[in-house]
């Protein structure tokens, strides 16, 4: 098989949260401890594929059909340091450099683990076409 457990597939921001997030309550984005080194001095995970420190940032998936299962979302940034949230807590935020890795726990449901490269303020509908090369929309469209 090509594919090797732990494969990373890429996915754009809006097709992995196509109603936005939002950043959670506490709006802190933390390091992630790799526990074999739990106890040394620098404790944090590095990401085996790019070799940069990894963090982790909860959100709220703010998509309405979910209705009673969790919208609390972990998402593994990968950077070399600790990025910097462009809002507070319960503000819309955007992910780039979005993958998933799914994966089954051990009652058998399927999970997806989150990664992204960074995080930054939603953009505005005509930025969003614009890195898409459309054309803006036309007043009154």
């Amino acid at each position: 098989m090509a594919l090797k457990g732990g494969w990373r597939f890429a996915v754009r921001f809006e097709d992995m949260f196509p109603s936005g997030c939002a950043m959670s309550a506490d709006a802190l984005v933390s390091k992630v401890t790799d526990f074999e080194k739990k106890g040394k001095a620098d404790d944090q995970d590095i990401d085996k594929q790019t070799n940069l420190r990894v963090w982790s940032v909860r959100v709220i998936d703010l998509d309405p059909d979910l209705e009673g299962r969790s919208r609390e979302v972990v998402v593994k940034i990968s950077a070399p340091v600790q990025p910097v949230p462009p809002v507070g807590a319960f503000q819309p935020v955007e992910f780039e450099g979005l993958t998933v890795t799914p994966w089954v726990n051990d009652k058998g449901r399927q999970q997806y683990s989150i990664r992204a490269t960074g995080m930054r303020a939603p953009r505005s509908a005509g930025e969003v076409r614009a890195a898409e090369g459309k054309p803006a929309a036309k007043a009154g469209a």
